[in-house]
């Protein structure tokens, strides 16, 4: 049997915690988009197993058994919906999703892009009025609470309604998490507002668009560097007076250069464990990449569970 996350080292007790979250709520169904890798495919099962997901095999079943019985991996009575290639796999588990067959996706072995536009297309039912952006939740060892950061992955250069939504969608996770007033923290790289730098722009008028109701739900502060906005002792000596600075749950980075660095800066050298999903769809896409652990992997089917349900204010754990 695959060793649980549950078990995973001491140094990430937020990792359990949420994992052990989950694991109480019952197992969500969850299409895994082409399947056809043994690390994708493995994953999936050894969350199944887990009791986290209940996954729908959506891709060539032929394939997928074959790459089971190579793994040594037990299918069982797993449900394998027939789907030729990725752009049909992807389509077919749009189809039932939008149909509620299931609640979440998670992304096999085909490439982001084509699972991604089938499920924000424009003809997708499974589209909101909402911009897609990703989220990773990070259970840092240097940190005292889970922190989640936004957005690293899906996209490139927003401008300021995208960050605002790209706000919104972290900010709904953190209230499916139990934080009922996250703190959210809008990065740039200094704390001050300065025309050369439209990240402070975009920054101050989040928190403006925060303190007219525009964005609801949550306390902004920025612009904020990275260093005064995780650090209080930092913020004290630049002299920042902030209720964000020290305690974010939410980092919100200025452009996808900054937050693929920030976040594998985290992973690699902090020695942060975390989870990724995509939101502003009608069901969270759980978006990994063949770099990422197992771990990681069973981690991001905890965080889609949790997502799935908006189980608000039930996880005071996750705080701690």
């Amino acid at each position: 049997m695959p060793t649980s996350i549950l078990q995973a080292p001491a140094s990430y007790p937020k990792l359990g915690a949420l994992t052990a979250l989950a694991l109480g709520c019952g197992s969500l169904r969850v299409g895994v988009v082409y399947p056809c890798e043994a690390g994708a495919l493995g994953a999936a099962l050894e969350a199944g197993e887990q009791g986290l997901i209940e996954p729908v095999l959506i891709g060539p079943a032929a394939r997928i058994r074959q790459i089971a019985q190579d793994q040594g991996l037990d299918l069982a009575d797993l449900r394998i919906v027939e789907a030729s290639d990725p752009h049909a796999a992807a389509r077919r588990a749009v189809d039932l999703a939008a149909q509620g067959e299931i609640g979440a996706l998670m992304k096999g072995s085909l490439h982001t892009d084509e699972l991604l536009g089938a499920v924000v297309g424009r003809d997708s039912p499974l589209r909101t009025g909402r911009r897609a952006s990703h989220v990773f939740w990070f259970d840092c060892p240097a940190y005292h609470k889970p922190l989640m950061l936004t957005d690293a992955v899906v996209n490139i250069a927003p401008g300021l309604l995208e960050k605002a939504d790209i706000v919104r969608n972290a900010v709904s996770l953190a209230h499916g998490l139990g934080i009922a007033d996250p703190k959210v923290a809008i990065l740039a790289a200094v704390e001050t507002v300065n025309p050369s730098l439209p990240s402070t722009i975009d920054a101050a008028a989040l928190c403006k668009m925060a303190d007219r109701g525009q964005i609801t739900g949550a306390t902004l502060d920025g612009p904020l560097g990275f260093d005064n906005a995780v650090s209080t002792a930092s913020a004290s000596t630049k002299g920042i007076v902030s209720l964000v600075a020290g305690e974010p749950d939410i980092l919100v980075v200025p452009n996808l250069d900054a937050g693929n660095s920030l976040y594998k800066s985290l992973v690699y050298l902090g020695g942060a464990a975390c989870a990724g999903l995509v939101l502003g769809a009608r069901v969270p896409v759980i978006l990994t990449s063949r770099a990422d652990s197992r771990q990681a992997r069973v981690a991001s089917c905890a965080l889609a569970a949790l997502a799935a349900r908006g189980m608000a204010g039930t996880v005071p754990a996750l705080r701690n």
